[in-house]
């Protein structure tokens, strides 16, 4: 089961409408329908408010393998950040850095993720009229916004 369908599903099991859910975590309405539908995906520190609002871990969210929010353990694949970064693979995204881990060639600019390993990923971006690579530290991130394909 996939990220969105698990929090239609505890959102349910809460009674929570998606307007009250989205209230709770400041956010629109649209957003959490964006999240259900996974044309969108909740940033880090959102799916630790939805973890607790919802009453489920953040492993129940973030693992696929994990149908039950009662089945969850240690023993269940990745880490989150490695099971989103995973999730954004050639996909156009923004990504924003940590204050002290700053990257000016990449931040918050349209980018995609080609690999991810331990703890480095590798980013391809636009600098100017060129397409660039470059070896990034998953430690740096902030946060990863899933951008629309261009048509």
């Amino acid at each position: 089961m996939r990220i969105g369908s698990k929090i239609a599903r505890a959102r349910k099991e809460k009674n929570l409408t998606q307007e009250q859910l989205a209230a709770q975590m400041q956010v629109t309405r649209q957003t959490v329908s964006r999240w259900e539908l996974q044309t969108a995906y909740p940033e880090m520190e959102k799916i630790v408010q939805l973890s607790n609002i919802l009453g489920v871990s953040c492993d129940y969210l973030l693992h696929d393998q994990i149908e039950s929010a009662g089945e969850c353990s240690k023993k269940h694949a990745p880490q989150p950040v490695t099971r989103l970064l995973r999730e954004v693979v050639g996909k156009p995204v923004k990504i924003t850095f940590t204050g002290e881990e700053m990257d000016f060639d990449v931040n918050n600019k349209r980018s995609r993720i080609l690999d991810f390993d331990g703890s480095w990923a590798y980013v391809e971006y636009q600098n100017g009229k060129k397409t660039e690579t470059k070896l990034i530290q998953i430690a740096a991130i902030a946060s990863v916004k899933l951008e629309q394909e261009e048509k």
